[in-house]
């Protein structure tokens, strides 16, 4: 024991440190160490836990990249389907449209004809009566030299209705 004395040792301060340190020790152990054991618990399984979640993000992350290319692809379909159906329409308008305007201008065609027919007809008419009226103008002066005033009244009269019917049965044909 001597050699205990030579460092300076001594039993009872030995035994008095050693239960001081057990005490401490205890202390420690339950009041930082089950504690400080139990937050790095809870910080591992935070942890795992959000690397969890990190890659059910990077897997929800591919499969809504999958799902928005076929949201793309069924939206691409629809505007072709409706583009197709669009210039179908178009088409079908144009054509109605032209038709409409053919007959239209088919319509208008017949009633300028009609309106060229009348118009024919009447300066006909027209003409007719001014030949009539010429011509006994001229059979006038003509028959003013040979005729006397009532006879050629009867000449003129007889020769004028002449013309006439012969003008109307020509307009007749």
């Amino acid at each position: 024991m001597e050699i205990l004395h030579i460092f300076g040792l001594e039993k009872s301060l030995f035994i008095f440190q050693l239960v001081n340190f057990l005490i401490i020790a205890f202390i420690l152990k339950k009041f930082l160490y089950k504690p400080m054991m139990k937050y790095i618990n809870e910080r591992k399984n935070k942890i795992d836990q959000g690397l969890n979640d990190a890659e059910n993000a990077k897997i929800a992350l591919e499969n809504a990249g999958e799902e928005r290319k076929k949201i793309l692809a069924a939206a691409k379909a629809d505007a072709d389907a409706l583009t197709a159906s669009t210039k179908d329409s178009l088409e079908n308008t144009k054509i109605k449209l032209t038709q409409e305007a053919k007959n239209r201008s088919d319509q208008i065609i017949d009633e300028a004809k009609q309106k060229a027919a009348m118009e024919f007809e009447n300066m006909n008419s027209r003409i007719g009566k001014m030949s009539v009226d010429i011509s006994g103008k001229i059979m006038s002066r003509v028959f003013s030299s040979l005729f006397t005033d009532d006879e050629k009244s009867k000449v003129l009269a007889r020769a004028l209705d002449r013309i006439e019917k012969g003008v109307y049965e020509k307009d007749a044909n």
